[in-house]
């Protein structure tokens, strides 16, 4: 893996506005959401409606993207994915979430998830993981991926294409009658057979009117997680695969989660809606 220097933090940039006329969902402006109470299985105008907001998170996190490149900011990721979910009606769901100050997370190498975009320059040889959520409609939508900067090392590479499989792998295991916990049974089961560490504290979760509902995805094998998967239900999944240790530290501002032992990580998420027969992915764009 590259020798490259460890991430520090960066400088925020002041806060995004959103148009008024854009709609906030509940929490902005409050310590923390409401909690859920509705149920988990979606009625089929709602889960049309993660359709557009997922459809608009995933072209805003591909606009960022298109960006990625040694020498640019990972704050300007942040305006370009802002500007696009804006222009488009729709709000960043990250931006004031139990005050989260931007409108994507970019987590680079050793970063596991819920990194604060800032002044953080990239560099060749980075991976960067994007996560953008869309609120529009009154329902959100979540997805994330892992791009590579430049000229990246082969044992990185390798971690970002596994880990995209393993969301693929756990994907195919939705399926009506099965327990919630097959998703991390799959996930692990291929990550360990390249020794990569699953995290486990930081979960795929129930999704709809709520960003998180209280559903929790494990990517591990749970056997305490046994809710059964039926059709209707929306949730995302989101491995996150380490080159070594699933244990993680968090930095001071409450939000970055690093691997323990400063090892590269990749993650990648779609948020799903179950059908009759399998799963189908409300985030393609």
């Amino acid at each position: 893996m590259s020798g490259q220097s460890l991430l520090v933090p960066g400088k925020i940039s002041p806060t995004r506005p959103v148009p008024a006329s854009i709609p906030r969902p509940e929490y902005v402006g409050r310590p923390a959401p409401t909690p859920y109470t509705g149920p988990e299985v979606q009625d089929a105008e709602t889960i049309e409606r993660m359709r557009v907001a997922g459809r608009i998170a995933a072209q805003a996190m591909e606009e960022a993207a298109k960006l990625i490149a040694p020498g640019v900011t990972t704050d300007e990721l942040d305006r370009v994915a802002h500007e696009f979910m804006c222009d488009h009606g729709a709000y960043p769901s990250t931006l004031g979430y139990r005050g989260f100050p931007k409108s994507l997370c970019s987590s680079v190498n050793e970063v596991i998830c819920h990194g604060i975009p800032d002044s953080t320059v990239l560099k060749d040889g980075d991976i960067v993981n994007l996560d953008v959520t869309a609120y529009i409609g009154g329902v959100h939508g979540d997805n994330n991926a892992t791009y590579l900067c430049g000229d990246v090392d082969e044992e990185s590479k390798l971690l970002v294409e596994r880990t995209r499989e393993a969301l693929n792998r756990a994907i195919k295991a939705v399926r009506p009658g099965r327990q919630i916990n097959i998703i991390g049974r799959v996930i692990e089961s291929y990550a360990k057979r390249f020794g990569y560490g699953v995290v486990r504290d930081f979960t795929g979760h129930g999704i709809n009117t709520s960003f998180h509902s209280g559903l929790i995805v494990p990517h591990y094998d749970s056997p305490h997680h046994t809710t059964d998967i039926k059709p209707g239900m929306t949730f995302t999944i989101e491995p996150m695969l380490t080159l070594g240790t699933h244990e993680y530290d968090m930095w001071e501002d409450g939000w970055t989660v690093v691997t323990k032992d400063r090892k590269r990580t990749a993650q990648f998420e779609h948020t799903l809606v179950v059908t009759d027969t399998g799963a189908e992915i409300l985030t393609l764009p």
